[in-house]
């Protein structure tokens, strides 16, 4: 299984940016989606998960309302949606794939498969 993440690049306060995460080698569908995202001198953290159907759906709260994550299983795509960026949002943006029985799943540790990551840059 491979993911490979994309969309990234330096936004403005307030702006938009749609990343995008294909999965090949396997059917999306298989999967729990995931995107966590990593800033310098942090940890990786959560920001959202999406059941193999699409309709369970978790946030983060720091980015609830703001963001949205969605899926294509026929495209092999998973997308995550960014509104209203702020520059707390800057960091490093991971896709990931979990195998686990759930809905969604929240931690890092519950991910089998990641992306290379993308970066996203919000000037203030």
């Amino acid at each position: 299984v491979q993911l490979q993440a994309s969309g990234g690049g330096l936004v403005q306060a307030g702006g938009s940016l749609r990343l995008s995460c294909a999965l090949s080698g396997r059917t999306l569908s298989t999967y729990i989606m995931g995107w966590f995202r990593q800033a310098p001198g942090k940890e990786r953290e959560f920001v959202a998960a999406i059941s193999r159907s699409g309709g369970s759906i978790g946030y983060a709260d720091s980015v609830k309302g703001r963001f949205t994550i969605s899926r294509d299983n026929a495209k092999n795509m998973v997308y995550l949606q960014m509104n209203s960026l702020t520059p707390e949002d800057t960091a490093v943006y991971y896709c990931a794939a979990s195998w686990r029985a759930a809905n969604v799943v929240r931690t890092t540790q519950q991910y089998d498969y990641w992306g290379q990551g993308t970066q996203v840059t919000v000037s203030s």
